[in-house]
C-alpha cells in the first residue's frame, strides 16, 4: 500500500506580531482592536499583497506569511517598518501600533493552506527577538539577500531559543543607516522603552513594603526625565507587583525593550540595593550591580543607578536633564521616609488614611521645610478630604500649599493637578484648566492631572475633552476602575450604547480586582455597582451598593452614588431618604449634581424634591 507523499516546499516565513498587545487591549479593547484593523486594512495586508505575500495563520495580534522570494520578504518588513511612524504621528506613544517581524527561510511542510515545521517555529522565535519596530533575520536570509537590499544588517551572534536545539545565528536588520542611499527620509531611531518592575522587599520585616516601592517610584520619575527614554508609568508597572513573571514575557506584556529590576533591603541605617538592566527579548543582562550604603547615601544611589542605565542603553543626557536626575528632593532622609509613608497611606483613599497621610506630610515638611512634594501631598489630602467627606478644609489653605510646592520646584507636575483641583473646587474653571495643562506637559503620565481634567471637563459639558482624558487616565493606571466607570457615564451622555458597556464591562473587572484588595474601600463598591446597572447585573449591583453603605457612613459620595442607584432600582424613597441625610454635609459641588444629574429625573413629580431642593439651595 503506497504512504502518503508528504508535499514540502522551500518558502521564506514572515512572522510579526503587535508590541505590548496585552497592555494595549488592557487599556481599551475597542480602541486597539478599531487601530489594528485599520493598519491592515489601510497598509499591512496592501504591502503584504505588493510584495507577494499570503497571510496564512492569524493569532490574534501575530501573523504568519508566507512569500516565495526572501528578498520580497524582506523588502515588505522593511517598508512596514518605514511606514508605522508616521501611521502612529499624532497618537500618544503608549497607545501606537508597532510590530515586531522576524524572517526565515526554510524546507516547509504543507497542509493545504497551512505550512508546518522547524522553518516556521524558527520564524516566530526571531520575531520575539527582534528589536520593537524593528525585523530580525537567520543568517540563511541574510546570506540570500547580500547586498540585494538598502539595508545594513547588525550581527547578534548566536543565540538559544526556546524549542529550537542548536542556537540560531541572528541578524538585525538597520534601516535608519540605509534609507538615505536610497533616497528616503532616514527614520529616526525609536527611542529605548524601559519598564521599571517593582524592587522586591528583602527586609525583614514587611513594613518595610513602603520603602522598597518608594525607591521604585523614584527610579521612575528620575527616568521619566531623560527625552531620550520612554518610560512606563508607576501605574502600569505595578499591576505586576507580586505576581512571579517570566521576563521576556513581562516585556512583551509591557511592550518594552528593556526592563529593570531589583530588591532592597533596609535594616537600620544601612540599605542594600542590588538592580539590574535586562533585555527583554532575549532575558540577557546588559549590567548589574549591588550597592552597600548608609541610608542617608539614598538620593546618592538613586542618582547612580539611573544614570548608569542611561550609559547602559547609549542615551545622550541633557544637562538639564542630570540636573533635574542629580537634584535630591530633600537633604533629610528622615523626611524622605515619612513622605513615602504618606504616600502610601494617601493611595488608600479612605477617610481614616487620607488622614494618616496628612500627617505623615506634615512632619516630612516640619522636618524639611523646602520638601517640594509633601506640600503638594498635603494639598492632595486636604482636596480628597473636602471632596469625598465634606471635611472642614480650607481651599486656601490648598492653595497656599501649592503655591510653596511651586516656589520650591516649578516643574512639579503634582503640584499643579493639586492646584486644579483647588481651583475646580472654588469653580474658577478657566484656572483649573490651565493648572491641568501644566501638569499634563510636565508629565504626560500624570493620572491625577487626567482623572480630574476629565471630570472639569463633564462638568462643563465638553464631553468628548472629558472621554479622551477618562480614556488617558485609565490607560495610565491599568488598576483604576474609577475613570472607566465615570466614563461609561460620559458615553450615556454622547449616545454612545456598545462604548459605554464596553467601559462599564472593564470598571467591573478591575473594580473585583480593588474589592479583593481592599475590601473596606466603599469607592470600588458603589462605582462597580453602578457599572453592574449598566450592564443589567441588577442584583449584584445591589449587593454591592448595601456593602458599600454599611462601609461609607460617613462618605458624602457614597450616598449620593448610591442614591443614583436607588432611582435605578426603582426604590425612590430609599433615594430620598439618603439625599436628605447627607446634604447636611455636603459641599456645593456634591449639592449642583443633585439639582442637576439626569439620575434623579423619576423623583422630581414626587412631592418630597422640593424637601431636597431646599436643602441643595
Amino acid at each position: 500500500m503506497a504512504e502518503d507523499t508528504v508535499e514540502r516546499r522551500l518558502a521564506a516565513i514572515l512572522a510579526a506580531d503587535v508590541v505590548g498587545y496585552s497592555r494595549l487591549m488592557e487599556a481599551n479593547e475597542e480602541r486597539t482592536m478599531a487601530a489594528l484593523k485599520h493598519h491592515r486594512r489601510e497598509f499591512f495586508d496592501p504591502t503584504m499583497a505588493k510584495h507577494g505575500g499570503r497571510i496564512f495563520k492569524v493569532m490574534g495580534d501575530g501573523f504568519l506569511v508566507e512569500f516565495g522570494s526572501v528578498l520580497n520578504a524582506a523588502r515588505c518588513a522593511v517598508e512596514i517598518q518605514r511606514g508605522m511612524p508616521e501611521r502612529n504621528e499624532g497618537v500618544p506613544e503608549d497607545r501606537h501600533i508597532k510590530f515586531r517581524i522576524g524572517i526565515n527561510v526554510g524546507d516547509l511542510i504543507v497542509d493545504g493552506d497551512d505550512f508546518y515545521g522547524d522553518g516556521v517555529n524558527m520564524a516566530a522565535r526571531l520575531e520575539a527577538l527582534a528589536p520593537h519596530g524593528g525585523i530580525s533575520c537567520s543568517a540563511a536570509v541574510r546570506a540570500q539577500i547580500g547586498n540585494k537590499l538598502e539595508v545594513e544588517f547588525v550581527d547578534q551572534g548566536e543565540i538559544t531559543v526556546k524549542n529550537i536545539a542548536q542556537a540560531v545565528h541572528v541578524y538585525f536588520i538597520d534601516m535608519a543607516e540605509a534609507a538615505p542611499k536610497t533616497g528616503i527620509a532616514a527614520v529616526v531611531p525609536e527611542k529605548p522603552s524601559v519598564a521599571v518592575l517593582p524592587f522586591a522587599n528583602m527586609s525583614n520585616d514587611p513594613e518595610q513594603e513602603f520603602f522598597s516601592d518608594g525607591i521604585t517610584e523614584d527610579i521612575i520619575t528620575d527616568l521619566s526625565k531623560v527625552s531620550g527614554l520612554s518610560v512606563l508609568s508607576r501605574n502600569t508597572v505595578f499591576t505586576l507587583k507580586g505576581k512571579a513573571q517570566n521576563l521576556q514575557q513581562a516585556a512583551r506584556q509591557l511592550g518594552v525593550a528593556y526592563l529593570v529590576e531589583g530588591s532592597v533591603r533596609k535594616a537600620g541605617n544601612r540599605v542594600r540595593i542590588t538592580a539590574q538592566l535586562i533585555e527583554g527579548a532575549t532575558d540577557r543582562h546588559l549590567w548589574a550591580d549591588r550597592y552597600d550604603r548608609d541610608l542617608t547615601d539614598i538620593f546618592e544611589l538613586q542618582d547612580e543607578i539611573t544614570q548608569t542605565i542611561v550609559a547602559q542603553l547609549k542615551v545622550k543626557l541633557l544637562p538639564e536633564e542630570r540636573q533635574a536626575i542629580t537634584q535630591a528632593p530633600t537633604d533629610s532622609i528622615e523626611a524622605y521616609t515619612y513622605y513615602l509613608r504618606g504616600r502610601e497611606f494617601f493611595r488608600r483613599t479612605t477617610k481614616s488614611n487620607l488622614l494618616l497621610a496628612r500627617q505623615m506630610f506634615a512632619k516630612a515638611i516640619e522636618l524639611d521645610p523646602l520638601y517640594a512634594r509633601s506640600y503638594a501631598g498635603m494639598a492632595d489630602c486636604d482636596s480628597f478630604l473636602f471632596l469625598h467627606y465634606s471635611e472642614d478644609v480650607s481651599i486656601d489653605g490648598i492653595l497656599a500649599n501649592c503655591a510653596k510646592a511651586l516656589s520650591i520646584d516649578t516643574r512639579l507636575a503634582e503640584a499643579r493637578a493639586s492646584r486644579g483641583l483647588a481651583f475646580y473646587l472654588q469653580q474658577k474653571f478657566a484656572e483649573a484648566e490651565a493648572e491641568y495643562e501644566l501638569a499634563i506637559t510636565s508629565n504626560p503620565n500624570l493620572f491625577e492631572a487626567h482623572y480630574f481634567y476629565a471630570r472639569l471637563c463633564f462638568s462643563l459639558n465638553k464631553l468628548a475633552d472629558a472621554a479622551r482624558h477618562y480614556e488617558r487616565a485609565a490607560e495610565v493606571n491599568l488598576d483604576d476602575y474609577q475613570s472607566l466607570s465615570l466614563l461609561a457615564q460620559v458615553y450615556h451622555s454622547l449616545a454612545l450604547p456598545e462604548k459605554r458597556r464596553d467601559a462599564a464591562r472593564r470598571a467591573v473587572d478591575r473594580a473585583t480586582r480593588e474589592i479583593a484588595r481592599n475590601p473596606d474601600n466603599p469607592r470600588s463598591l458603589y462605582l462597580g455597582a453602578n457599572s453592574l446597572a449598566v450592564l443589567g447585573q441588577i442584583e449584584q449591583a445591589k449587593e454591592w451598593a448595601a456593602r458599600a453603605l454599611a462601609l461609607g457612613t460617613d462618605d458624602v459620595l457614597t450616598k449620593y452614588n448610591i442614591a443614583c442607584l436607588y432611582c435605578v432600582f426603582g426604590d425612590l424613597d430609599a433615594a430620598f431618604d439618603l439625599l436628605i441625610d447627607m446634604q447636611p454635609r455636603a459641599n456645593h459641588e456634591t449639592k449642583a449634581w443633585i439639582l442637576n444629574d439626569s439620575d434623579f429625573d423619576p423623583l422630581h413629580g414626587h412631592p418630597r424634591w422640593q424637601e431636597v431642593v431646599k436643602l441643595a439651595r
